[in-house]
């Protein structure tokens, strides 16, 4: 298992308890000089809050544990292509490398709908898409059809 993979890992665990609290299983780690120093997944019902998405609270937790409002030489692990807003959050955080699994038709701001780094913003992500791919995209099948199930 090289390094992506074993952050996705973590990626993945996380992703796993919010399907355990009937959550969208997203999951998120932040990655600093290969410690992580953030990790969260989606709270929206748990919080009913929209934005309380995995990648906004690791990027909280990631700043406060850095006492910055720049994540300079970190990366993001997230099981899913983050959406819009996730992804402009982590151009104004200025991290460095975006790591995502599964890709979001739906939602997705790193090609899959909208691309955010072809905008001329003032920041420029790196992106590696795919990692652990197919276990992340199980993990969010599962779930939706469950769902589906006992709708």
């Amino acid at each position: 298992m090289n390094k992506h993979e074993i952050h996705m890992q973590k990626a993945i665990r996380q992703a796993k308890y919010a399907f355990s609290e009937d959550e969208v299983p997203v999951g998120a780690v932040i990655v600093y000089k290969d410690k992580i120093i953030a990790k969260s997944y989606n709270q929206i019902e748990k919080l009913k809050d929209p934005t309380a998405h995995a990648e906004i609270l690791a990027i909280t937790q990631a700043a406060s544990y850095l006492k910055s409002k720049w994540l300079k030489d970190c990366a993001l692990y997230v099981t899913i292509e983050p959406c819009s807003m996730c992804a402009g959050a982590l151009i104004l955080s200025r991290i460095e490398r975006v790591v995502f699994g599964a890709s979001d038709p739906k939602t997705g701001a790193f090609g899959s709908k909208v691309n955010i780094n072809t905008l001329r913003l003032n920041h420029k992500l790196k992106i590696d898409k795919g990692v652990l791919g197919q276990e992340c995209s199980q993990i969010l099948k599962d779930f939706f059809r469950i769902k589906r199930i006992s709708h």
